[in-house]
Formats: C-alpha cells, sequence, structure tokens
C-alpha cells in the first residue's frame, strides 16, 4: 500500500498558512458618486442573491444611478440597485429593485449607523464584482458636494484633458 498522499499547504513568509489569490472581476461602478459625494471611508460588503440576480449579474446587466444603504433593525440593505430580470428565467425571477441584504459585521454595521445619523452623511455603493465566486460590493461612507466644489472638479478635470492634449501633440 502507498502512503496516504499529504496536502501540500503554501505559506508566507511568517510561516503562516496563506490563502490563494481571489480574482476581481468588476461588473459596475458608480462614477456619479465620485462626482456628488466626498468620500470618506471605504467597506467592502457580500451581497445576498437569488440565482437569477447572480446570472444577470454575471451579464452585466445592473444599474447603481440612485441606490444608497439604509440600517433597518440592525441589518444593512442596499436599495434601489437595478438588477435585470434574467432572460432565460421563466417563472421564478426576481424583482429588480428589491431591497438586497448586505453581508456586514456588526462592528460595521454600528459605524455605518452612527454615520447615517450625522448630518449631512450618506451611504452609497461605487461598484459591484465578483470576488472569486462571491458578488461583493464596495460600498462608502460619503458627504454630498456643494455646487462650487462640483464645479471645480469639472475645472480640474478639464485642464488636465488640457495638459494631456498638450504632452500628446509635442511628441508629435
Amino acid at each position: 500500500m502507498s502512503e496516504p498522499e499529504k496536502k501540500i499547504r503554501r505559506t508566507n513568509q511568517d510561516g503562516k498558512e496563506s490563502r490563494p489569490e481571489r480574482s476581481i472581476k468588476v461588473i459596475a461602478t458608480n462614477r456619479k458618486a465620485h462626482f456628488e459625494y466626498e468620500i470618506l471611508t471605504r467597506f467592502e460588503a457580500g451581497l445576498s442573491l437569488v440565482g437569477t440576480e447572480v446570472k444577470s449579474l454575471r451579464l452585466g446587466k445592473i444599474q447603481m444611478a440612485d441606490a444608497y444603504v439604509d440600517i433597518q433593525n440592525g441589518q444593512a440593505f442596499l436599495l434601489n440597485l437595478h438588477i435585470s430580470q434574467y432572460d432565460m428565467a421563466h417563472q421564478e425571477n426576481h424583482e429588480p429593485t428589491r431591497k438586497r441584504r448586505l453581508l456586514l459585521n456588526k462592528r460595521e454595521i454600528r459605524k455605518l449607523w452612527n454615520a447615517l445619523n450625522e448630518k449631512g452623511l450618506t451611504i452609497v455603493p461605487l461598484k459591484v464584482y465578483f470576488k472569486g465566486p462571491y458578488a461583493k460590493v464596495e460600498i462608502a461612507m460619503a458627504k454630498g458636494k456643494k455646487k462650487y466644489d462640483k464645479r471645480e472638479a469639472i475645472a480640474r478635470r478639464e485642464a488636465d484633458r488640457e495638459m494631456a492634449r498638450k504632452i500628446r501633440g509635442s511628441r508629435e
């Protein structure tokens, strides 16, 4: 009889067992959030989804424009996130804008709840992605920008574009 096979374990420099890196595939980003809000703190949360939602996400059928996070009864929920219905499912399809539970620990939920009670702070999703087989969402505590801050951001972006054009023009 041969010896039983031993499992090969990967270790890092400290001798601790390490996990293999999970690939990240970004599905959607909320570009409007960076323009409308000043991002303060970011969190990574799991999404509680049904099967047809996962399949639609893999196809990239998602809209994040008006989505936000709310805390109800000690749980975090993502509201107004539109995941289109899966075309191949006929009877057991999901509701596109249903409220979806975020998978966070109590400490993180408490921080978010305290931020919601502060004046002027809100919680917005920044991007939805797959980390390995799991659907994740990056959320952030954010403070709304004033109109003059938005104008300043537009002016800065246009100045950067103009500089890039000049640099490209000088190379040729």
